[in-house]
């Protein structure tokens, strides 16, 4: 049996080189891996920890956004104050992720590449419009989060790629975000439905922008345009909910499995819609 090698490269070209041999594996927090490695259906050559690298554990805020390392841990980014304030949609998906130990552990970064349909994180960061720096053997480039994930367990990434961080513009004033899930259970489970959404209003009250973003209804989570159009140019009243609420259910490609049915994923992706566009509504009125 072949001995799995280690490498903790302390630069991005270092990590691109050693990421680039044949079968290498990137370790951010390792909550996946690892239980695919100890279930067999993963054997990497080369694990590849990115940890070490300081560009993808930094939290950095400008007056375009916040920077945030592709490596830093769901637990530390919630505890960041004004990312937070800013962003709560995205950390309130993050802390739906495991336990308290695995959102230790778990990054922004593995969480999207591990190219889950039901990932929690993954829809919030659609709705809140993130862009990825990825590193490769060509230098950098970026890419909407919604264009990382392609199907369950694969990516648009090249070999030797990896995500070094994430970019969240500045939103304008009067912007709310806001992320719901359904399971069975309550603590540690898979989503059976994700929904998130962000909007904007304007001084009247309007809304100006919007971004509504699906997991776990097809074999990638959904950026739902007709939803979010739904929204622009209402006051988010009744009669525009129930249109976002349709469009979302209308995107729907879902499975059915032991955790949901085509027909009720199909429904309850338009109620969370819905009630997640509540919840920004109000965080957007700043109440």
């Amino acid at each position: 049996m072949e001995a799995i090698q280690y490498a903790r490269p302390s630069t991005i070209d270092d990590a691109v080189s050693r990421l680039s041999e044949t079968g290498a594996r990137a370790l951010a927090g390792g909550t996946d891996l690892l239980v695919q490695m100890r279930g067999g259906s993963v054997r990497p050559r080369v694990i590849v920890d990115i940890k070490g690298i300081a560009e993808l554990r930094r939290v950095e805020q400008t007056p375009q956004g916040f920077r945030v390392g592709a490596a830093v841990a769901g637990a530390e980014l919630g505890e960041h104050t004004a990312f937070a304030a800013q962003w709560p949609g995205v950390v309130e998906a993050f802390q739906l992720i495991g336990s308290t130990q695995v959102q230790g552990r778990a990054s922004l970064g593995g969480n999207l590449c591990n190219a889950s349909p039901a990932a929690d994180s993954v829809p919030a960061l659609i709705a809140a419009g993130a862009r990825c720096t990825i590193a490769g053997p060509g230098g950098k480039r970026e890419a909407a989060v919604e264009d990382i994930c392609v199907g369950p367990g694969k990516t648009s990434l090249a070999p030797g790629e990896f995500i070094v961080d994430f970019f969240f513009a500045t939103p304008p004033a009067h912007t709310g975000d806001a992320y719901l899930r359904f399971t069975p259970r309550t603590e540690m489970d898979i989503a059976v439905v994700g929904a998130g959404v962000c909007l904007s209003l304007d001084a009247n009250g309007r809304c100006t922008a919007a971004r509504v973003g699906l997991g776990a209804v097809a074999p990638r989570a959904l950026l739902v345009p007709a939803a979010a159009a739904a929204l622009v140019g209402t006051s988010v009243d009744d009669a525009a909910l129930a249109k976002l609420a349709a469009a979302a259910s209308a995107a729907c490609q879902p499975i059915d499995d032991k955790r949901g049915t085509i027909e009720f994923r199909t429904r309850v992706a338009g109620v969370l819609a819905r009630r997640a566009a509540v919840a920004a509504l109000a965080r957007a009125r700043g109440q």
